[in-house]
């Protein structure tokens, strides 16, 4: 199929057949990540703007990354190091970077729907790289992509998102990809970690941990997000983590191929140990490496990347 679509905001906007063409495409997007020269000409002239109004490490430093591996320039901008201190608005600091030309915008932004309203408005292409709870696109892609590799398949797997899902726009994305793969979706919590609504998800919700762990074929922990929580959800952290938290004990209860996942940052002692982040079970390294495939795979379609890939 041929990608249509200049910007990339949600996950419940793509089809079945969008998805699978991304997840095939960063295959070969992997394979130029693991030369010796680590380089093609595919963007050249192109530039990259890095627009992130939340802190990130995996998803600023792995798009930029997936740029210059494509040969684009980036510029990276921050709330701290912008005039959004000063009270410029997130729309006016959009229309100023779109004066200077740039060909795609990658944004993070605290709030929902300012992605897709700077797509609406703005020619380049826009890639939503998480805003507020609303969704986190390429992280639910390129946690689909490391499922895929080492099932398989993604249709008739059973992934489990555990922690909290209320604030977690990682957990809305990839129920919305999964589903629309073709796998299983549970999600497990405290009531009190759970959004209004989830029962319409499309995934089975439930807040006991025990019994999904021997019948999930991956894990994903989540952080509780202490950043967005406005009041107190749980009674501490260290009951939180004998209900919830993956240790060693709920890692021996998993079936024989059954993967780790966790979109990071991890919260070691809290949603998860190091025994089971250490673990030959973990993909979550796996995870990152392929997030900078995804990404490049992403920038090379949304700019309409003409180059051969190899």
């Amino acid at each position: 199929m041929n990608w249509s679509r200049k910007d990339v905001i949600a996950i419940n906007d793509l089809a079945a057949d969008e998805i699978g063409l991304v997840l095939d495409m960063a295959s070969s997007f992997k394979e130029i990540s693991r030369r010796d020269i680590k380089k093609v000409p595919t963007l050249r002239g192109k530039t990259v703007v890095l627009l992130f109004y939340e802190p990130s490490t995996r998803t600023r430093l792995s798009f930029e990354i997936a740029a210059k591996r494509l040969s684009a320039d980036t510029v990276a901008l921050s709330a701290s190091g912008s005039s959004f201190s000063k009270g410029e608005t997130i729309m006016d600091a959009a229309y100023n970077v779109m004066a200077m030309a740039p060909d795609c915008i990658v944004i993070r932004y605290p709030y929902a729907g300012i992605p897709a309203k700077m797509a609406e408005l703005l020619p380049c292409s826009v890639i939503n790289g998480g805003d507020g709870f609303h969704e986190h696109p390429t992280q639910a892609l390129l946690d689909m992509y490391s499922l895929r590799e080492h099932f398989g398949r993604l249709e008739g797997l059973t992934v489990a998102i555990v922690g909290d899902i209320m604030h977690s726009r990682v957990a809305r994305s990839n129920v919305y990809g999964l589903k629309k793969m073709g796998a299983n979706v549970v999600l497990v919590g405290p009531k009190t970690l759970l959004p209004p609504g989830v029962e319409t998800w499309g995934a089975h919700v439930t807040t006991e941990l025990d019994p999904v762990m021997p019948e999930a074929d991956a894990i994903m922990m989540l952080r509780v997000q202490k950043e967005r929580l406005s009041e107190r959800f749980f009674s501490g952290e260290r009951e939180y983590s004998i209900f919830y938290g993956l240790n060693k004990k709920r890692v021996d209860m998993m079936k024989d191929r059954a993967v780790i996942m966790h979109p990071g940052p991890m919260n070691r002692g809290v949603e998860i140990t190091h025994d089971a982040a250490d673990s030959a079970r973990s993909i979550i390294l796996d995870q990152v490496e392929n997030g900078v495939a995804v990404r490049m795979t992403l920038l090379y379609l949304s700019m309409g990347g003409t180059a051969n890939v190899d």
